[in-house]
């Protein structure tokens, strides 16, 4: 059988199918509802992040630290708990709780 071009999945002109092409944004591994927004501390660093004031969601932080030029920091607290999984207990990771 024969190939003809046209046919089959969709190409980009760099040769790429379009759907391989698009960017994919990236998810938490939690709920949203778990996830903590943070303003760096005044004088921190990037390499020892230091967390300052709390911003009730992800909007007014993001607006904040574009306002202000600075990071934001999302935060997910987990602790280790341990599930029975076929008579073998495993560890798992369970968010907390505000």
């Amino acid at each position: 059988m024969e190939t003809r071009p046209g046919m089959g999945t969709p190409q980009s002109a760099a040769g790429v199918s379009e759907s391989a092409a698009k960017p994919r944004r990236r998810r938490l591994s939690t709920d949203d509802e778990h996830v903590r927004y943070f303003l760096p501390k005044p004088g921190s660093a990037s390499e020892k992040p230091e967390l300052g004031r709390e911003m009730p969601n992800e909007g007014e932080a993001l607006i904040e630290a574009f306002r202000t030029g600075q990071p934001f920091y999302a935060l997910t607290v987990l602790k280790a708990a341990t599930e029975v999984n076929g008579g073998s207990p495993v560890i798992v990771k369970q968010a907390v709780a505000r």
